[in-house]
């Protein structure tokens, strides 16, 4: 597979290299910090990779039943290694002392709830895939991931890019997401179908968090990582409504005019994002009420429909929407226009299937 060993990391490496060049000299020396840990365990992860293409794929543990999460929390204590450390908390067991535990253990929970509830998915395979995260990772470490191997990674922050991680469910939606992405369209990490990606855990992101505070499409933020931020991105991460606003090293384009085409970041996977992103924030709105009752059931539709393949485009997308729009809800139904009204108003080219 392309990319194997990309981490799909909640902070972009074009963000921080941004912070090296314009931030002051903590948060500087902060995200040359993160970034040296990222290429390290990028190589890491290399290695593993052609170490298991030689001894073959290791056998899965068998889910749980639908309904069930299983979440298994480790205290990393700082380490740097990808090797789970000291149990912190297993599935059911009381919440403890240390913050970041529970809140990953939550965030968890309300991760699969949601995928469970509204899309009716059993975990990230749905096939009851425990889920596993490894806090305190690093020392000041200012970013999650999702390694791709069923571990969620989360630092503590140096308190100048990043606060704690796990404070926030839309960025342990966002990461999770990329494990549902993995398991189903299985997009590339590269170009429109990086940015897709990105984009699809963005939007998952944000709906795990409306649906955890049971908010609508009009009460939600649409920002990512607000609650995580520290002052050199604050007020967000990134922004589903106003890409490109949501801190002052934000880059992101929110339509196809403003496409970046560079070679950084896998060919800007998190930049292009707000692109499709944007369009999503566009056709929840238009429907109105709890996004994910209608315009997410119709994104999740797509990531499933077989014609979206490792190396769709956004256009392949956008067809895509709008064909399970049609299924669901007739191809002259609100749902249908909204979604189109989405791409539209990204300036990506597509039309109402009509077979």
């Amino acid at each position: 597979m392309a990319h194997r060993c990309s981490l799909h990391c909640i902070a972009p490496p074009d963000v921080l290299l941004r912070i090296v060049r314009e931030g002051d000299e903590a948060a500087r020396e902060a995200a040359l910090r993160t970034l040296a840990l990222d290429h390290t365990f990028r190589q890491a992860r290399a290695v593993s990779a052609a170490r298991t293409s030689l001894v073959g794929p290791v056998a899965r543990v068998v889910g749980a039943a639908g309904g069930k999460p299983q979440r298994t929390i480790y205290d990393q204590k700082e380490s740097e290694t990808p090797t789970p450390g000291k149990l912190a908390r297993a599935e059911g067991g009381r919440a403890v002392k240390d913050p970041a535990v529970n809140e990953a253990y939550d965030g968890f929970g309300d991760t699969y709830k949601f995928y469970w509830e509204a899309m009716g998915r059993n975990s990230i395979d749905d096939q009851g895939m425990g889920i596993i995260g490894l806090v305190h990772y690093g020392h000041a470490y200012d970013n999650a991931f999702w390694d791709g191997e069923g571990h969620m990674f989360f630092g503590d922050g140096d308190g100048q890019i990043f606060t704690r991680l796990t404070k926030s469910v839309d960025v342990i939606g966002h990461e999770l997401t990329h494990g549902v992405t993995q398991y189903t369209a299985g997009l590339a990490y590269q170009g429109q179908s990086g940015a897709l990606n990105e984009s699809l855990s963005d939007v998952f992101g944000s709906l795990v968090a409306q649906y955890a505070k049971g908010q609508t499409a009009d009460q939600a933020s649409w920002l990512i990582g607000e609650d995580v931020v520290g002052p050199a991105l604050a007020p967000a991460l990134r922004s589903l409504k106003a890409p490109g606003t949501a801190n002052p090293h934000d880059r992101q384009p929110a339509d196809m005019d403003h496409f970046v085409v560079t070679a950084d970041d896998n060919g800007g996977v998190h930049t292009n994002s707000g692109i499709p992103s944007h369009a999503f924030y566009v056709a929840a709105t238009t429907i109105g009420g709890q996004a994910w009752k209608e315009a997410g059931v119709l994104w999740y539709d797509a990531m499933r429909d077989p014609r979206v393949t490792a190396n769709a485009d956004f256009r392949t997308f956008a067809n895509a929407t709008l064909r399970a729009a049609k299924q669901r809800y007739g191809s002259t139904s609100d749902q249908a226009h909204a979604v189109k009204a989405g791409w539209d108003a990204v300036k990506v080219r597509c039309t109402l299937p009509t077979g």
